[in-house]
């Protein structure tokens, strides 16, 4: 049977670094942000993303038809989904008992101060907070088991975290995952030029150092309502 580890993340969470981890296991086919041309087809973010002629040209905007396509088999035994948490609108979600959900976050200063470097002046809709506490809502409710991991946690201890990280996935650690080949992968989205530049420079996961920079004052405001929801996941990490 094919095992199916749902990512749902917001952006600048070093995704793609995971997503680039999984890729070094010879058991793993690995996709990345499936949902993105629906998100950007249905949404006003179609309006300032970069790239956003490409995508919405070369990806599937049906989002049941995405959503078909994640639960088809695949000739390797794992299949690893990188999404973003926002991406996924009001699609029905109750796909999501089909695999391993995790709630991939970042704290949310960190977070936003990455994010205002590609993406000027960003809205809760962008970022992915409430998505993904929406998401938490529903994985509860439903009683739909999840985990949530802070990519901090990564970081600090890559090899340590992926193996218990593993575990919780129920597949064998491979230090394989530990590192990979600088530059840009075949599963990279055609958005990678725009957002992958320091995953394309890296050969495994950097070591964790707090970002020395001035918040931005317009950011303000929105930080203050990422926080408390950031603080609520991490009752639920791993």
């Amino acid at each position: 049977m094919t095992k199916r580890i749902f990512i749902w993340s917001g952006p600048r969470n070093i995704s793609t670094a995971l997503m680039y981890a999984f890729a070094q296991r010879p058991d793993t086919h690995v996709v990345d942000e499936p949902f993105y041309g629906f998100y950007l087809a249905n949404s006003p973010a179609k309006e300032y993303h970069p790239g956003t002629d490409e995508i919405l040209s070369t990806m599937e905007l049906d989002g049941e038809r995405v959503v078909a396509a994640m639960l088809e088999n695949s000739e390797k035994p794992v299949l690893f989904f990188k999404n973003m948490c926002h991406h996924m609108l009001d699609l029905d979600r109750s796909f999501m008992r089909e695999g391993l959900n995790v709630i991939l976050t970042r704290e949310p200063k960190e977070m936003l101060s990455s994010f205002k470097e590609v993406i000027n002046k960003p809205v809760m809709q962008d970022v992915g907070y409430q998505s993904q506490q929406d998401l938490l809502d529903y994985f509860l409710r439903e009683n739909i088991p999840f985990v949530v991991v802070d990519s901090k946690d990564i970081l600090l201890d890559p090899a340590g975290y992926l193996e218990r990280f593993c575990q919780y996935v129920g597949i064998p650690f491979d230090t394989c995952m530990l590192s990979w080949e600088s530059g840009p992968r075949k599963e990279d989205g055609c958005w990678a030029p725009y957002w992958y530049a320091n995953v394309h420079k890296s050969t495994g996961f950097a070591p964790y150092k707090p970002k020395e920079i001035t918040f931005p004052v317009s950011l303000e405001p929105l930080l203050g309502a990422c926080q408390p929801i950031y603080e609520r996941l991490m009752a639920y990490k791993l």
